[in-house]
């Protein structure tokens, strides 16, 4: 009689199901869009202190420009045509540049050279005017 009342019990016990598990792929799916939304943050960082870095560089070389003593007339045209190659970065600065490379050619490459002469320093000058405004 127990028997029969255990199995009658059991008649009601229903076998087990299979419940659908995707908890695997959740867990997948938030890894990649974790690594995803950090790799567009970077990107974003990366891209603002580039051109943050760029800007600062950008007024450094302009400052160095500003800073040059033409008492040493050699010396002085090696630091402009560098900092003043590195400036022209737009169209009318490097239009500027080709115009006034030539004038500090004849200061550069010689054992002895003389003074600057006014119209290369006035190409200078304009030249850097002309970074400042657009710095």
């Amino acid at each position: 009689m127990m028997e029969q009342n255990l199995t009658a019990q059991l008649k009601d016990i229903k076998p087990l199901l299979a419940i659908p598990d995707n908890s695997f792929y959740f867990y997948w799916g938030l890894i990649v869009l974790a690594v995803l939304l950090t790799l567009v943050l970077v990107y974003f960082l990366v891209k603002k202190f580039w051109k943050q870095r760029k800007i600062n560089l950008a007024k450094g070389y302009l400052e160095k420009l500003k800073a040059i003593d033409w008492k040493d007339p050699k010396q002085s045209a090696y630091e402009a045509t560098h900092y003043a190659r590195l400036l022209a970065t737009d169209e009318r600065r490097k239009e500027l540049f080709s115009q006034l490379e030539p004038l500090l050619e004849k200061f550069k490459y010689k054992k002895k050279v003389e003074e600057i002469d006014q119209d290369t320093l006035n190409r200078f000058n304009l030249y850097v005017q002309v970074a400042d405004e657009s710095v």
